[in-house]
């Protein structure tokens, strides 16, 4: 597992050193992915889709376009808002979650089995006030 976070990769070189250090089968994580700028989101559009990650050598007339391709891995990511993430990131995972808050009942029996775990005594009064 590797993991990141949107605003740490800023430059198109940060997510390059990511994406080329990756082997196959790895799981990349990515939090906080809304804050991704929208220069870092075009360059993670092939890696998603083809495994390839475009790097431009060089600048103006001379500059060339060379594709790399990345072993297959998978990408996670985490977001809060998820009404920032742009369509077409969006659009590209296969698979999208929203996780719901533990009810007071299920951080309850955590609690307690953390507790038991640890050999910490608590009663189920002390697990529902901690829960």
């Amino acid at each position: 597992l590797k993991s990141t976070s949107g605003p740490v990769l800023e430059r198109a070189g940060d997510l390059a050193a990511m994406l080329t250090n990756l082997e196959e089968g790895d799981v990349l994580f990515i939090d906080e992915i809304h804050r991704l700028s929208p220069v870092i989101e075009e360059i993670l559009y092939p890696a998603m889709e083809d495994y390839q990650l475009d790097i431009m050598i060089g600048e103006g007339p001379a500059a060339r376009s060379i594709k790399l391709d990345l072993p297959p891995f998978t990408l996670v990511a985490a977001t809060t808002r998820a009404g920032l993430l742009t369509s077409p990131l969006r659009d590209r995972f296969g698979i999208v979650q929203r996780l719901e808050f533990y009810s007071v009942e299920d951080l309850t029996h955590i609690v307690s089995r953390s507790a038991n775990l640890m050999d910490v005594p608590i009663t189920v009064e002390g697990a529902e006030e901690v829960a």
